[in-house]
């Protein structure tokens, strides 16, 4: 039986000692809280990492905790930067509601294995702790150190990783489980906009959309106007349905369509742009005409507002207008909010100087608020090379790279790249009520794992 035949072996006939490790894991509802002395995300994710770093140094590792930001585990001790570092995060969102299942517990029903964290990213830091603990158990001696990173902070910003980079040196081959597999090594820059126009008094309010990075499923506006007509668009917005009542000399519209994430809003339909070309064409608005006629109803590739572009790494640039805001209970002004992903072969600098450039013409004022630069890694690296051959070896499967819209746990590193852990059609309601992952991923996941540190560490 050669090295790799064993290692598989052991993982399959171990698997409940790493359901136990994540077991622990996901007990501590690692949500983000206040701020206080020694717990700059709060006292939940850093008892998280505390916990992870005792695993770490029950399985023999050399651990290390920076200030309750990050925990670093090196499989030698030495003061040397590793040349391969593995980096997850121990940080999840809140739990939500709809769970058929206790959230903060591990529950395995049916094969798979429930609870917050169970995909992103608790699961899979388990799946690559135990890939350690294995290499030790079959007394598999890596050639070269390497080092996990845990953070703390990802779903919040990625704070921990800042803190990090600022005292340490990442090692030169990175990677995380903070996505899917085969090879996520191109990611879409991100820039985030708020339009502000003032609007007719006819307009008493605009809202809808929740989240800036998601397609609006839902928005209402209430007109000074007594039975505004919405028949003529009952069938105009394909997928949103307009309707209106009517009270007090007063008419309130509402538009119902479906959410999808900003990285693919062709997914969704907007309740937002529907809504807003009905209200401008009722209320004859022309600063509402304008923003409309830069963001129609069905479009997402932002060619009304001249930032229309595509390469053939990361694809083409999606936009969506995702939230909106506006009462004349304040000062009558409309602040709607833009989600932009641009491909690689543009600079954030490009597309903001286009949007202004179009919003000046049509007398909108325009404010950056968040911008993020693309990332990619060239498929040639070695690191790439190396990751791809593993997953071929353990799943059989070819193996490629992908381009994605949102950004991973590397999306700031110099040469990062996510790998896995979701694999290819996978469901695994990631952010959502029962996250979970299936018994028989999570094991393939400690196999690639431990696969990988072989490869690319190599064997003494």
């Amino acid at each position: 039986m050669n090295t790799m035949d064993k290692i598989f072996s052991y993982i399959d006939s171990h698997a409940d000692e790493m359901i136990s490790d994540l077991r622990r894991l996901v007990r501590i509802p690692s949500v983000m809280g206040e701020a206080a002395e020694g717990t700059p995300f709060g006292e939940m994710p850093a008892r998280a990492l505390g916990e992870m770093l005792e695993m770490c140094s029950e399985a023999g590792l050399y651990v290390r905790n920076i200030d309750n930001y990050v925990g670093t585990a090196d499989y030698y001790q030495t003061e040397e930067v590793p040349e391969l570092g593995i980096l997850c995060h121990l940080d999840v969102v809140h739990e939500g509601s709809g769970w058929s299942v206790p959230p903060f517990d591990l529950t395995e029903k049916n094969g798979r294995l429930y609870g917050r964290g169970a995909i992103d990213d608790k699961g899979p830091a388990a799946a690559v702790l135990f890939a350690i603990k294995v290499l030790k158990a079959l007394s598999i001696k890596p050639a070269k150190n390497f080092r996990l990173i845990f953070g703390t902070n990802e779903e919040n910003g990625s704070a921990d990783l800042t803190y990090y980079r600022q005292r340490e040196k990442l090692p030169e081959m990175l990677f995380t489980p903070d996505g899917s597999y085969p090879v996520i090594n191109a990611e879409k820059g991100m820039l985030r906009v708020t339009h502000r126009i003032s609007v007719c008094p006819k307009i008493l309010s605009l809202s809808g959309g929740k989240a800036v990075n998601a397609v609006p499923e839902y928005a209402e506006a209430v007109l000074d106007i007594t039975n505004a007509d919405v028949s003529a668009f009952s069938h105009k917005f394909e997928g949103v349905t307009i309707s209106a009542e009517h009270a007090d000399g007063k008419t309130k519209i509402t538009a119902k369509g479906k959410g999808a994430h900003a990285s693919t809003p062709e997914n969704g339909a907007n309740a937002v742009t529907a809504l807003i070309s009905a209200v401008s064409e009722i209320c004859g608005d022309p600063k509402l005409s304008a923003l409309s006629e830069m963001f129609p109803y069905g479009e997402t590739d932002g060619l009304s507002v001249g930032i229309k572009c595509s390469d053939e790494i990361s694809g083409g640039l999606t936009t969506v207008l995702s939230v909106i805001s506006c009462s004349y209970e304040t000062d009558g002004v409309l602040e709607a909010k833009q989600d932009v992903r641009f491909p690689v072969s543009k600079t954030s600098r490009e597309i903001l100087a286009a949007l202004t450039e179009k919003a000046a013409a049509s007398g909108i004022e325009l404010n950056a608020d968040m911008i993020s630069e693309s990332h990619y890694v060239s498929e040639d690296s070695a690191l790439i090379k190396k990751l791809l051959e593993v997953y071929e070896l353990v799943t059989g499967e070819n193996g490629y790279c992908v381009a994605i819209g949102g950004g991973t746990y590397v999306h700031e590193t110099a040469g990062g790249v996510a790998f896995g852990a979701e694999f290819p059609g996978e469901e695994n309601n990631m952010h959502g009520a029962d996250e979970s992952i299936s018994r028989e991923s999570l094991i393939k996941n400690a196999k690639i794992f431990a696969a990988a540190i072989c490869s690319i560490c190599g064997v003494k």
